[in-house]
């Protein structure tokens, strides 16, 4: 009798959780993280506590991931509105009333100070993959229409704050729902095309359309001058074209096999600036060299690939949804960051995955991995 009543041991209570969790999607994080941790142990050595705060951070976004992952995809179904709803309210908040630092209102004190665009990178494909779960076998136009103003909203009240990068990642993962939902290619070539035209007449007309006066209507004066640095930096080497070319210069002087582990001169003669946030890919470059930056590309090419193969294989509409979005996320993570501090695109608050130094980042990363976990999981269980 005593066998029947045995309490189980912390393995067998443990083990039901581990069940399908996905080995591949962990292991390329894991390989991620360390290169983070490399970079952020060699680029923060002057920073104080700042290669500590960055495996804090990872720990807690571990645990977060692994929470989250406990959540069965049609659960968080249920969180979609509500949180869709708080975020929405908490940036319309900080739109009449939140917190100002350098000129931007992105934060608002409830308490704790939080900054609210960040809840929309989960609650946006959240929102719109409940959206089109609800309408499947029956979509119409009108609910591609509507899918727009919902994700419109949320995008505007961040562009106002304003905060470009993060819009970009919102608007990125919304577009991505719509995208993956059956959104009709004719609807999707046309904004590429004017997109594509409007980029080269600015190459074109970059002289008339930069020149020192010149005001763009539906750009801040800041946003301007970083589309203007990106396509001529050296006209201002040491003010607004400083960042893009040390990175570049950083980039460069890595060579093929890169200075070496600590040995990066850029980086440790403080000439990256923000070397442990935004342009941490140019101090990893640097050190690392071409051979490790095709690492670290392989290492997020395999996340995304991962990450497309969980939502093909996804029971449901709306984890397919969910999956593809937030996979498009970590790829335009990845995309942005590199590329701006290669100097092919302008200059946005976009961290790299895993590398860059911020915790409210890296909790965004944490639940985004916990959901690709969950989704992953219940198709295995499923199988099983």
């Amino acid at each position: 009798m005593s066998a029947v009543f045995e309490k189980p041991s912390l393995t067998r209570r443990v083990a039901p959780m581990l069940v399908g969790f996905d080995g591949p999607l962990a292991f390329a994080v894991f390989l991620l993280a360390c290169a983070g941790l490399l970079t952020m142990y060699s680029s923060g050595f002057d920073h104080g506590t700042r290669f500590a705060d960055h495996g804090r951070n990872m720990l807690i976004a571990g645990v977060i991931m692994f929470v989250v992952a406990q959540v069965p995809p049609q659960r968080l179904m249920s969180f979609a509105v509500p949180l869709y709803t708080i975020g929405v309210a908490l940036l319309v908040a900080v739109a009449i009333f939140g917190l100002t630092k350098k000129g931007a209102r992105r934060w608002i004190n409830v308490g704790i100070v939080i900054q609210p665009s960040e809840i929309l990178k989960i609650a946006m494909p959240l929102m719109l993959a409940w959206w089109f779960q609800k309408r499947e076998g029956q979509m119409r136009a009108a609910d591609f229409l509507m899918a727009g103003v919902l994700l419109a909203i949320p995008v505007g009240l961040i562009v106002k704050q304003p905060d470009l990068g993060t819009a970009i990642l919102v608007m990125v993962a919304g577009l991505s729902v719509i995208f993956f939902a059956g959104l009709s290619w004719k609807l999707i070539l046309p904004p590429v095309a004017i997109g594509l035209l409007a980029a080269v007449l600015l190459v074109v007309f970059e002289g008339q359309l930069c020149a020192e006066g010149y005001r763009w209507p539906i750009l801040h004066d800041y946003q301007q001058q970083r589309i203007c640095t990106l396509l001529d930096p050296s006209k201002d080497p040491l003010g607004k074209g400083f960042h893009i070319i040390q990175g570049m210069i950083a980039i460069g002087s890595g060579g093929l096999f890169g200075k070496g582990f600590m040995q990066g001169t850029q980086t440790h003669l403080e000439f990256i600036p923000e070397r442990t946030t935004d342009f941490i890919f140019a101090a990893f470059s640097e050190e690392f060299g071409l051979l490790g930056n095709l690492c670290l590309i392989a290492g997020f090419i395999f996340l995304v690939l991962r990450g497309l193969a969980i939502a093909l294989e996804a029971s449901t509409l709306f984890a397919r949804l969910l999956a593809g979005a937030i996979t498009m996320i970590f790829f335009t993570y990845a995309f942005v960051n590199m590329g701006m501090v290669s100097g092919i695109l302008p200059v946005v608050g976009v961290p790299l995955p895993f590398i860059s130094y911020g915790g409210t980042a890296m909790v965004t990363l944490g639940m985004g991995l916990g959901i690709l976990m969950s989704i992953s999981k219940a198709k295995r269980l499923v199988q099983s």
